[in-house]
């Protein structure tokens, strides 16, 4: 086992910067998840790291090495892309070694590293077949079985689970939890996919156009979000964001009007310095912290546009003045056909962010 550290990494395509400085450190044994939308550079990353991309600028270590002129079979690392890749013609037993058969490993140890694997994943069963022979989850199980009859030291993930359908993602995403726990290898998972970040990683990273957003926990980035980005990325459904104007500021506390909302005001604590009055701010509330009318620091009515019923949990998509708002409520799934809903603003969960998207505190 090892673990991967990055220190200033930039990688260009001619002149144009894709990755911009990044830095960041995976401990030993941990689950690392990059995560961002599409274009954001998470997988670029990630193939800096197996050494299938050149690195620009910076440096990348594993295991206490520089890797950056290490060819990446001696990185000790191996990788799952998205594709399953599979050779159809060979079993899923000639699949899982073939590797290890092409670099002249011992018969003996090969047939010791598959059979542990098979073991691990729970595909013994399915060793003489094909792969037009298996499911898709069973196919990235074979998949993850040849990354693992390696025994690298670092496990590399490109969106493994983008290509299966939705309860075969929810599965693998358990296997993969469990995989990790069983083996205590370094991983390095990438998604676009917020919810398997915040089901897997130990810790996550967030990107945005090249560029590390924030590193943490994933309750950590969920109720302490840097900046504007990360905590409209991460959750599901997203955080509500309402223009605010700063008609007051004193020492320790914010007095804000709700620009599309006229009347509505609220006073929030505030550690740092105080805006200048007139700023203009995006105040932000999560769909379950709406409290019910009169408990909070204001009272909102919404007009109901759909409700989503999810078993145990609804979700009211509803709009007020222009603004889109989501609120999690239990009880509206007994309110019958209402039209529209009242909510209240508690003052102490809501967060606020000033005109660059950054957290106000």
């Amino acid at each position: 086992m090892a673990g991967v550290s990055l220190s200033k990494v930039v990688k260009r395509y001619g002149a144009f910067e894709t990755i911009h400085g990044a830095s960041l450190a995976v401990e030993d044994g941990e689950f690392v998840v990059f995560v961002g939308p599409s274009g954001c550079g998470k997988s670029t990353l990630l193939r800096m790291i197996a050494g299938l991309e050149d690195v620009s600028g910076g440096e990348i270590a594993i295991g206490g090495r520089v890797v950056n002129d290490v060819e990446p079979s001696e990185r000790g690392v191996a990788m799952v892309f998205q594709s399953y890749a599979l050779y159809p013609h060979m079993t899923v037993e000639q699949n899982l070694s073939f590797g290890l058969r092409m670099t002249g490993n011992p018969k003996a140890d090969t047939e010791r590293r598959v059979r542990r694997a098979a073991g691990i994943l729970r595909i013994a069963d399915l060793m003489q077949r094909r792969p037009r022979q298996l499911s898709g989850g069973q196919r990235q199980r074979v998949a993850i079985g040849r990354a693992i009859v390696r025994e690298p030291d670092v496990f590399l993930f490109d969106e493994p689970l983008s290509n299966l359908d939705t309860e075969l993602r929810v599965q693998m995403r358990v296997e993969l939890s469990r995989l990790h726990k069983e083996l205590g290898t370094t991983m390095i998972y990438v998604t676009h996919d917020q919810t398997e970040a915040m089901t897997l990683a130990d810790r996550i990273v967030v990107l945005r156009d090249g560029h590390v957003e924030q590193i943490g926990r994933p309750l950590e980035l969920y109720d302490d979000p840097a900046n504007r980005f990360v905590a409209g990325f991460v959750g599901s459904p997203k955080m509500n964001f309402l223009a605010a104007e700063v008609v007051d500021a004193g020492a320790g506390t914010v007095t804000l009007a709700l620009v599309n909302h006229a009347g509505l005001r609220l006073t929030k604590a505030l550690a740092g310095p105080p805006p200048e009055r007139g700023s203009r701010l995006s105040l932000g509330i999560r769909p379950e912290h709406f409290a019910a009318p009169g408990q909070g620091a204001a009272d909102l009515t919404l007009g109901i546009d759909v409700v989503e019923h999810l078993g145990s949990t609804s979700y009211v998509y509803a709009s007020a003045a222009g603004e889109q708002i989501v609120v999690e409520r239990d009880e509206q799934r007994r309110s019958g056909g209402a039209d529209s809903l009242t909510v209240a603003i508690p003052a102490d969960v809501a967060l606020l962010f000033d005109g660059a998207g950054q957290r106000l505190r």
